[in-house]
């Protein structure tokens, strides 16, 4: 794990005002402008050095205009009349001392009316709600990176495409916090994010290891609410209380890998009741065989993730993640998007294919 700093001194003294304006004024003229201006509105937030990273196929771009013109304006053609529909808005800074920085992140869904294919997925010509997480580091006036994370399994299953064998928890499209407190435009108290910030690095402690000795259910109630609930990424599914997620996730998980690397993250920071990271990966691991229902591979594979978290009291309550899933399985040999796509494809046009 990388070595990090106390958030003390500087770390608490912002209140991250002017960083926080710079993208909610962004995010007004990304969203209102028309499809072909975004990417002037992209080079005009963003630095000459900008680093996108985004979600397989999409992978890291170092240039606004062509994140403008390769993700952003497909997306808006595919998705009519989109809007942006936050749940969590917060900033602070890096945690991770190597990296650094002051970071503002959001989370929430672009919902639309899915009238557009976009990457192959069918359009229905109704709602669709597309989850994503960013984070977008600022510097003198300029965004200088995003990381940009979206779960495209879960558009894929609301065309009615079926990317994955069925998932060990549920499927639905996932609400905010239940205490409706994650849009955090306002100051907050420094010494709730401290206390956030430190049960998180907790629970990353215990969770970087998967070598405590305890048996894991004990090991969460470490850290974790006994009525927790884990929104996750399609493929896997949310699960609700410690009991559920031993079951539903982490202990199929962690018994189809070996050979975990250590954790490491380019962004950790925390903000009043909310705390989240990302990583490029996060860690790496061995695929023995069994997730998500698939054969062994014996091949490390990288897992991109962002985690969002909740503390309530002295422990965590709610977690939203987003897992590069579509990355993942690449990596394994299987392009999970290109596959699931042209059966279809094939579909449409009378060909015969199965479902994976």
């Amino acid at each position: 794990m990388q070595n990090m700093e106390k958030p003390e001194g500087a770390m608490i003294k912002s209140n991250f005002i002017n960083e926080k304006q710079l993208v909610k004024d962004f995010y007004t003229r990304l969203d209102k402008a028309c499809e072909t201006d975004i990417p002037e509105i992209l080079e005009a937030f963003t630095s000459p050095e900008y680093l996108w990273r985004g979600f397989h196929p999409f992978n890291e771009i170092t240039s606004a205009q062509e994140v403008g013109e390769s993700f952003w304006q497909p997306l808006r053609g595919a998705l009519t009349s989109l809007q942006r529909r936050l749940d969590v808005f917060m900033a602070g800074h890096n945690s991770i001392t190597e990296q650094g920085g002051v970071w503002v992140v959001s989370m929430g869904h672009l919902m639309g009316l899915f009238d557009q294919p976009w990457l192959g997925i069918p359009p229905t010509g109704k709602i669709a709600m597309l989850r994503y997480c960013e984070f977008n580091r600022v510097d003198n006036g300029k965004i200088t990176e995003t990381a940009m994370f979206f779960d495209i399994p879960h558009l894929m299953m609301q065309a009615g495409l079926q990317p994955f064998p069925p998932q060990t928890a549920a499927h639905l499209v996932q609400p905010g916090p239940m205490t409706h407190d994650g849009l955090m435009f306002d100051p907050q108290d420094p010494e709730e994010g401290r206390k956030t910030l430190d049960v998180t690095n907790a629970m990353i402690s215990n969770l970087g290891t998967w070598a405590l000795g305890l048996p894991l259910e004990e090991e969460l109630a470490r850290t974790w609410n006994d009525n927790m609930v884990w929104w996750g990424p399609a493929g896997i599914g949310a699960t609700y209380t410690i009991k559920r997620y031993a079951k539903q996730h982490s202990g199929p998980f962690r018994a189809t890998f070996s050979d975990r690397s250590s954790t490491g993250h380019i962004c950790r920071l925390a903000e009043g009741r909310f705390s989240g990271f990302f990583g490029w990966p996060n860690f790496t691991a061995v695929h023995t065989g069994g997730f998500m229902g698939m054969p062994a591979s014996e091949v490390r594979g990288e897992m991109r993730v962002i985690d969002i978290y909740r503390r309530d009291g002295n422990k965590l309550a709610e977690n939203w993640i987003f897992i590069d899933l579509l990355h993942f399985w690449n990596m394994q040999g299987i392009d999970i998007l290109a596959r699931t796509t042209a059966i279809h494809a094939g579909h449409e046009t009378g060909a015969n294919g199965a479902h994976p």
